[in-house]
């Protein structure tokens, strides 16, 4: 557990969007917690992790896109056919891909004006209710549709319309899934933080 937990009364907005989630720093579950469970949870939130730092580097060449559309159509005015659409699949599968390792670091928006104001027990037994309620059957469906959604995209060669580069769809289609299957990774490790958090009292 961490030495000291911040008094949510204490926190501005910048704290809010760059909130880590609680815990020890180094990542060390707690003495009392089933090996198991700790090393479930130890091990999706490094995968996470890894996938978060692969997943930041999507963040160059959306960078070096926009500069080369700006640079292009302003300084030499010969604008691009291209730029707009790789923005916006690198934008896209940036956002999917990198969800599981937001929601380990608990920077999810989520309307916590009461719940950060419970005791821990109380936060963990509404979490784990929602997440084995709410969020692995909306999650299941969600993959069962978007995988549909991609692999429908790759059988049918499908383009994008509504641009004149008309790219193929499939990759950034797939990203759906793909970004759907890792919250449902991470939302395991989530649940039994919950599981831990409602029964001992206190979060790993």
């Amino acid at each position: 557990m961490a030495d000291h937990d911040p008094n949510p009364g204490e926190l501005d907005i910048t704290d809010e969007l760059i909130a880590e989630r609680r815990g020890d720093p180094s990542g060390k579950m707690p003495d009392d917690m089933p090996r198991w469970m700790a090393r479930t949870i130890t091990g999706i939130d490094r995968f996470s992790l890894i996938v978060g730092n692969i997943v930041c580097w999507l963040t160059v060449p959306l960078f070096v896109a926009m500069v080369y559309e700006v640079v292009a159509r302003y300084v030499f005015i010969a604008p691009t056919m291209w730029a707009y659409d790789i923005s916006r699949m690198l934008y896209g599968a940036l956002f999917m891909l990198g969800a599981g390792y937001a929601l380990s670091k608990g920077v999810h928006i989520r309307a916590d004006f009461l719940y950060r104001l419970w005791p821990d027990k109380m936060q963990g037994r509404i979490d784990l209710l929602l997440y084995l309620v709410l969020y692995f059957p909306g999650m299941l469906v969600f993959l069962y549709m978007a995988t549909d959604y991609a692999t429908l995209a790759w059988i049918r060669g499908e383009k994008g319309m509504d641009t004149a580069w008309m790219p193929h769809m499939g990759p950034i289609k797939t990203a759906l899934p793909v970004g759907i299957a890792l919250l449902i990774i991470q939302g395991i490790s989530e649940t039994l933080k919950s599981y831990y958090a409602a029964t001992k009292g206190r979060w790993p």
